[in-house]
């Protein structure tokens, strides 16, 4: 990989501040709402994969699964990059999008999205995304530390304060609720597995193997095991190529708190006071009545 392109993209994530802006009702860096027609204008192709997820719902995880997927199951070929250049994030701008259209086709490519947002060419094309939902207890406080590391991101403030933010959708790529929900509702209308984080903690093989039948391939027992193996937790947080060690302390600030913290279900007890537990419940349960779409917080 030309470090020339690393470097670039870098920089493009280097550029972005703290400052926000809206798209249709969604917040989003001013960044990323500064250079919307150039996302809103992306020409997907036959065959692309997207990945697509709220923050902080296991994204990497998915990203690396499908990688290797696609490359069947190659663990060298999957070390050829870091994540965010194998799989270009478009949402973010220009250089993420020139690397996109200077891959070649089967492009697995990445988004964080609501649905309504997507760029129109990927309904008009034979798209295949992967949307990975996680419960939003667990992903609030994965968000909050995450917003402690990122410093292209506003200062969180206390966990009270963060709780607040997300509670009123005051968080880049906006709304918990309306974003599950959204792809929720599409997902029988287009070629969308819907998965879930904590079904992927408690099963990795079964739902990596819903991955291998979705996108149409027959593995053998070796290689499944060879995926399972090299996208453990364990073995991510070891990868620079997974573990955004390799982005500068001017982006993420791994030094305070890792972007693979835990990778658990259930840490939010360890947060949540029970007034806070209560006030979410309620907002949870008005939220989401009427839909089929259910959640676990704990095994």
């Amino acid at each position: 990989m030309d470090p020339q392109i690393i470097e670039k993209v870098v920089q493009e994530m280097a550029d972005f501040t703290p400052e926000m802006g809206e798209i249709e009702g969604v917040a989003l860096l001013k960044g990323i709402c500064d250079v919307w027609d150039s996302v809103y204008n992306f020409q997907a192709r036959d065959g692309d994969i997207v990945v697509a997820t709220y923050p902080k719902s296991g994204t990497t995880w998915m990203q690396e699964i499908l990688d290797l997927v696609v490359h069947d199951a190659d663990v060298e070929k999957s070390l050829r990059a870091p994540a965010f250049i194998k799989v270009p994030f478009l949402d973010m701008g220009h250089t993420s999008l020139e690397l996109a259209n200077s891959m070649p086709s089967p492009r697995v490519l990445k988004t964080h999205m609501p649905i309504h947002l997507v760029p129109p060419s990927f309904w008009k094309k034979d798209v295949k995304f992967v949307y990975v939902a996680r419960n939003p207890k667990d992903c609030m406080v994965s968000y909050y530390y995450f917003y402690k590391m990122d410093q292209t991101l506003a200062d969180p403030g206390t966990w009270d304060n963060f709780f607040s933010m997300f509670m009123a959708g005051n968080v880049t790529w906006g709304n918990w609720f309306d974003h599950v929900l959204g792809w929720w509702k599409a997902k029988d209308k287009h070629k969308i597995l819907y998965m879930f984080y904590e079904d992927m903690i408690e099963d990795p093989q079964r739902e990596i193997q819903k991955v291998i039948t979705f996108l149409g391939k027959d593995f053998s027992e070796d290689m499944v095991q060879k995926i399972l193996q090299h996208t453990s937790f364990k073995s991510m947080k070891n990868n620079s190529m997974a573990n955004f060690t390799v982005l500068p302390e001017s982006v993420f600030d791994q030094s305070a708190t890792t972007f693979m913290r835990k990778g658990t279900v259930g840490d939010w007890k360890n947060h949540f006071h029970d007034s806070q537990n209560i006030i979410f419940d309620e907002e949870y349960k008005k939220k989401m009545e009427g839909s089929d779409l259910v959640f676990r917080t704990e095994f």
